[in-house]
């Protein structure tokens, strides 16, 4: 594969000296595909995104109106940054179908860049003024590093960061999909049991997933009017409560003329995974890394990883994840 094909958190080409001198200390292991990954603060990265974090954690400047929404791999984040654009956009656009609306244009993730995987990949200093804020205030970005590694960098600042967690069975299927779409392979049942094995051994791109969610969990109970932590079951099980809720940690909580004239319906409906899929921009887009954007849209179910593991790889999973969370309070 030509090196220009290779995803560009795959490829080292951006390495600086000074990565490659930590990265020669760091434990590592190869991955699923062949490619190598790097344990940094206790989370699993590709010589790349690993120079994206720190990247980020050695420039990033912190600005108190800041919104980060966070996520383990394929939780429903395409879905969370679209609903955030929409309540910050709300007041500038009398209907969701507006011809301005940014979401009707752009792509959730071109409004809502990835801090480590997007802006910093290759920059030291990014431009960090968005397609979606142009101004100051506020800015949105995204990202899929753990709290501890995150927090390490925004300090004291009392910016908000959105943590959504989904069952992870669900997760790790929709990553085999969304892998083997934008590699443009075949959907072959190997690939997903050799993810499986690599989940379930907690050395996996951005894993392990347990880590993950209980630097989340634990810092939305320490301190929950910075740390939002949201549940993908829940959202889709009462849509209209959870936007509410994450309107009311915003900052930016829906008045009872909005609701009465059926606002957050409207918002609900513009973020839907059918509209959203039906528009142009995610039929035909791509990421700047040359991803297609219909690759983020494909069932959003809960409970659809039962059509594609077997019982005893649920059990296992359940097992894992039920031991690595026990006594924390959060179950599944």
């Amino acid at each position: 594969m030509d090196q220009k094909e290779i995803p560009k958190n795959l490829r080292d080409d951006n390495l600086s000296d000074e990565t490659k001198t930590l990265i020669s200390s760091l434990v590592s292991e190869i991955d699923t595909q062949g490619n190598k990954l790097y344990n940094y603060q206790g989370c699993w990265y590709y010589s790349a995104t690993l120079q994206g974090v720190l990247n980020f954690q050695r420039n990033f400047k912190p600005q108190d109106s800041d919104i980060i929404i966070t996520s383990f791999p394929k939780s429903g984040a395409t879905w969370l940054k679209a609903l955030t654009v929409s309540l910050l956009e709300r007041s500038k656009h009398s209907s969701s179908h507006d011809h301005d609306h940014p979401l009707l244009s752009h792509n959730p993730h071109a409004l809502v860049p990835s801090l480590e995987a997007n802006l910093y990949l290759t920059s030291q200093n990014p431009d960090l003024m968005t397609k979606f804020s142009p101004s100051p205030s506020p800015r949105l970005f995204s990202t899929h590093m753990p709290l501890l590694t995150l927090q390490e960098t925004l300090k004291d600042s009392p910016c908000k960061v959105v943590y959504l967690c989904r069952d992870v069975k669900d997760a790790l299927v929709s990553r085999w999909f969304f892998r083997c779409s934008y590699l443009k392979k075949q959907v072959e049942r190997h690939v997903l049991e050799a993810m499986f094995e690599s989940f379930c051994s907690g050395i996996s791109f951005y894993g392990p997933f347990w880590d993950q969610v209980l630097s989340y969990w634990r810092g939305s109970l320490e301190d929950p009017s910075h740390v939002l932590f949201m549940r993908y079951e829940e959202m889709k099980q009462d849509p209209y409560t959870q936007l509410k809720r994450l309107a009311e940690f915003l900052g930016c909580p829906f008045t009872d003329k909005e609701e009465e004239s059926g606002s957050v319906d409207k918002i609900l409906e513009l973020c839907s995974l059918r509209s959203l899929s039906d528009l142009e921009i995610n039929k035909t887009g791509k990421t700047s890394n040359g991803v297609d954007y219909k690759f983020f849209f494909r069932k959003g179910e809960v409970g659809d990883s039962k059509n594609y593991l077997t019982p005893e790889m649920e059990s296992r999973i359940d097992k894992i994840v039920r031991e690595k969370l026990e006594g924390s309070g959060l179950k599944f």
